[in-house]
């Protein structure tokens, strides 16, 4: 039982736009694994090019910050499975993404599946023991080979809560933790895919010994009968597990929360605060969540609903709305998207991309926190930051202060589609931006297509992979302009 009164005081989602079409993957597989028909309904969310799991925490985390002040987080702490840098501390590029603070704490967390609601715990503990509030994200964009049911049933995505020492919308009643090697799959340090034991053993010795006595001892943690339970949270992509651990922990059928697979599918590390958000979305005052992560053992933390979740649903923060923005994509080109399908990039693909380290670490500001400036004797805004101002009429020299462009929006001043100009997804859209309150910058364009674009069309600022060094494995980051949804404008 928690002596402090914690709780999550704001929550945010995010699902990547694309969506593959399971009966198409289904259909295209059938000559050579006809089972994968039992899957084929609805259709999961996949990363564009330019995503992966850091870019999808930032979303999620900006998602979460409606409301919230960046400047008063104390710790952040980052679960994935999926990590772009092995030896590269990826919770500090979330929070340079983001502004936070450079005397934040931070810490990457991995390993395991349970690697979200590990760094839940972390973060709570932070909340606890610091009284400081932390932010907590999870992400992963898990690959799986063609023509597998893993491949059908994963999806992409991330999710973020910020807890703190006040009950905020959902205070933290009670928790639990088990740590037992039982390896229902795991993947080997250099392995692209994950390898996968045999369905029925992981059922029956792991979800339903393990996940029972989980269970129990977060709800005896807690003070919480098991029947008062109303949304319980357990990602697990085999059929009917659900139904058979909620009934041997002793919870009602009726409290067996959505697994999102319809419109997105597993999502890893992610899956468990995914579900939680969205079990916040919904979820009445005085009701209680149950929530679980599952690897090597597992986690489970319950929470109780408070009534200041009325007022911050009206923000429309969370996983619905992400879930309504979609863009059918091809299934073959979300094989060559995702390195499945070999193909001919071209000559313009063969180009060397080194990274001056010293001149990213200089610029980090500008980099990984669009930051520009504002001049102190105008109000002139410019991006980049540069030590006159660019106003005609002030010309101040040393004037300015670092002001973000991250948050705001802008307008399309010109643009180009252009196909000799090598991406990864073609063609590639760019063009100038005039940022609201001022400012201009060249840009590259994100989730568009040519009739999705034209001058005047508002845009916002998105956290993407700018290209990646393939020779050295080395991954780097920018801003890019993606089109405002009309609720948005």
């Amino acid at each position: 039982m928690l002596s402090t009164e914690l709780g999550i005081t704001t929550f945010g989602a995010y699902i990547p736009q694309l969506r593959v079409n399971r009966e198409e993957i289904s259909a295209f597989h059938a000559w050579s694994n006809p089972s994968l028909a039992s899957l084929a309904r609805s259709e999961r969310s996949v990363c564009g090019y330019d995503e992966d799991a850091v870019t999808m925490a930032v979303e999620a985390a900006r998602d979460c910050f409606h409301g919230a002040d960046p400047s008063a987080i104390g710790a952040l702490y980052f679960g994935s499975t999926t990590a772009p840098f092995a030896d590269r501390l990826n919770a500090g590029i979330i929070a340079g993404a983001l502004h936070l603070s450079e005397t934040i704490r931070a810490q990457d967390t991995t390993g395991s599946l349970r690697a979200g609601t590990s760094a839940l715990l972390a973060a709570f503990d932070a909340a606890g023991g610091r009284r400081a509030t932390a932010l907590c994200i999870a992400a992963d964009r898990r690959a799986t080979p063609a023509g597998t049911a893993q491949e059908l049933m994963t999806g992409h995505g991330a999710a973020a809560v910020l807890v703190g020492p006040r009950p905020g919308v959902a205070r933290l009643l009670g928790s639990a933790s088990l740590t037992v090697d039982f390896v229902d799959h795991f993947r080997a340090v250099g392995s692209e895919f994950d390898y996968h034991w045999e369905e029925r053993w992981v059922r029956e010795e792991g979800y339903h010994k393990l996940v029972p006595q989980l269970v129990a001892e977060a709800l005896a943690d807690a003070r919480v009968e098991a029947g008062a339970i109303d949304h319980f949270c357990l990602p697990v992509p085999l059929v009917r597990v659900h139904k058979e651990v909620a009934k041997s922990a002793g919870l009602a059928e009726e409290s067996i929360h959505d697994t999102l697979f319809a419109g997105c599918g597993d999502t890893g590390a992610a899956h468990p605060l995914l579900m939680l958000v969205h079990a916040l979305e919904t979820a009445a005052p005085g009701e209680k969540i149950l929530v679980v992560g599952f690897g090597q053992g597992g986690d489970a933390l319950v929470f109780e609903v408070t009534e200041a979740i009325v007022a911050y649903r009206e923000r429309g923060t969370g996983v619905a709305k992400w879930l309504g923005r979609r863009t059918p994509l091809p299934y073959p080109r979300y094989l060559a998207l995702h390195g499945l399908l070999k193909i001919d990039r071209g000559m313009r693909a063969e180009s060397d991309k080194p990274t001056a380290q010293t001149a990213a670490f200089r610029h980090r500001d500008l980099l990984l926190g669009l930051i520009g400036g504002r001049c102190t004797a105008c109000d002139t805004r410019q991006i980049p930051r540069s030590s006159i101002c660019v106003n005609p009429e002030c010309r101040a020299i040393d004037s300015q202060v670092p002001d973000s462009f991250a948050e705001s929006s802008g307008k399309v001043a010109s643009w180009t589609a252009d196909n000799l100009t090598y991406t990864p997804d073609p063609p590639a859209y760019y063009g100038m931006i005039d940022f609201d309150g001022g400012g201009r910058l060249m840009m590259d364009f994100a989730n568009v297509g040519g009739q999705d674009i034209e001058v005047g069309r508002p845009m916002r600022m998105v956290f993407r992979v700018k290209d990646h060094d393939a020779q050295r494995g080395f991954t780097r980051y920018f801003w890019k302009a993606a089109p405002l949804e009309p609720q948005e404008a």
